[in-house]
This record gives structure tokens, C-alpha cells and sequence, in this order.
């Protein structure tokens, strides 16, 4: 597991001490499709964490143009030699530890290597993609996150991603307060919502 597991303990972009909100992109399963409409929801972030089923390295070089970019590998990047992507991502960012995997199973019956990499590691928040339906649930106190797709439509499914949005600590020793949503990416709906501290 743990030479699956690659572990980044820094902010990406805002040195130490920085003031937030700080607003972290997410998405999932482009399918080698990158979507213009990226540009203007994830336009100012300063990260954007990908779930997977990148589908081609491309992708990642445009998201890459808009702000640096975190990836793991889905089921479609196995075959895909130019993407050398690790199966887990743990990110701390701006003191929310989040865990990155394609597919994390049910949030009240993780899968068994994420049930495991989740014992261990103890993240706040947890990204996955696989089933494309937008998903926000908590359970024992791990915020399950799925920002569905934003490739190729499929069946009725919404073309959707995600923003993360983090406080900075009102005193110190704090944990930050935090507020995910899922976007409609044709609409600008809010599709899923979740507020922390709230």
C-alpha cells in the first residue's frame, strides 16, 4: 500500500501565512476531455485536485495552465503509459487533510485498501470519482466528495466539478472552517453543498 501511497504535506501555492478563503478546484473522470467551461469556475483557484480517469495527459496540461494540478489514476489510465499517476494522494491543504482515490466505495462501506489508507491517515475530507453522480455525504467523520464529471456525457448525467473553499482558523489551534460544492458546469447550479463550523 504504502508504495501506492504518495504523501504531499504542503500548500501549493499561497506561502505560510497567507490569508485565505482559499479555493481548491476539484474534478474527476475528464475522459481525455477538457472542457473550456473549466476556465470559468476554476478560473483563480490555487490548486485543482483530480480524482482520475484523466483519460490523457493533455488534459492535465491544460488544467496545469490554470493552476498547479494534484492527479491520481482511474481504471481508463491504467493502459495510459504517459500517465504515471499514483492510486492515492494525501493533501494537506491550509490544514484540511484530504485523501485522493478514484473510487473509495460507499462512504458507509469504503473499500477495503481505502478503508485501510483511511485508518492510517486519518484525512478530513476524501475525493473520489468513478461513478460520475455528484456526491456529498459525511460519515464518521470523513467528508466523502465526489465532484462527478466533467468529460463526456453520460446517460443523464450532470457535467459537474467541484470548489473547496477554506477559512483560515478564527484562533489558533482551530481546525479551518471549509465549504465544498458541486457546480453544474453548463448551468452554474449548485448540484451538492456542504458548509463546516457552520
Amino acid at each position: 500500500m504504502a508504495s501506492q501511497r504518495r504523501s504531499s504535506r504542503r500548500s501549493s501555492r499561497r506561502a505560510a501565512g497567507g490569508r485565505g478563503p482559499y479555493r481548491i478546484g476539484l474534478v474527476s473522470d475528464t475522459h481525455g476531455l477538457y472542457r473550456e467551461e473549466l476556465q470559468v469556475i476554476l478560473g483563480g483557484v490555487e490548486e485543482i485536485l483530480h480524482a482520475g480517469d484523466v483519460g490523457k495527459p493533455e488534459v492535465l496540461e491544460r488544467l496545469r495552465l490554470l493552476a498547479p494540478v494534484s492527479a491520481v489514476k482511474g481504471n481508463v489510465d491504467v493502459c495510459v503509459k504517459e500517465l504515471n499517476l499514483p492510486s492515492f494522494l494525501i493533501r494537506d491543504l491550509h490544514g484540511v487533510s484530504i485523501l485522493i482515490t478514484h473510487y473509495s466505495g460507499m462512504p458507509e462501506q469504503p473499500l477495503p485498501p481505502v478503508a485501510a489508507v483511511l485508518r492510517a491517515e486519518k484525512p478530513r475530507l476524501i475525493l473520489s470519482g468513478h461513478t460520475h453522480m455528484p456526491l456529498i455525504a459525511e460519515h464518521g467523520g470523513v467528508l466523502f466528495v465526489n465532484p462527478g464529471s466533467c468529460g463526456p456525457r453520460r446517460f443523464r448525467t450532470p457535467i459537474s466539478c467541484g470548489l473547496l473553499t477554506i477559512q483560515e482558523p478564527e484562533a489558533p489551534h482551530t481546525p479551518p472552517k471549509f465549504h465544498v460544492r458541486v457546480l453544474d458546469l453548463e448551468s452554474g447550479a449548485v448540484l451538492e453543498s456542504y458548509g463546516s463550523g457552520a
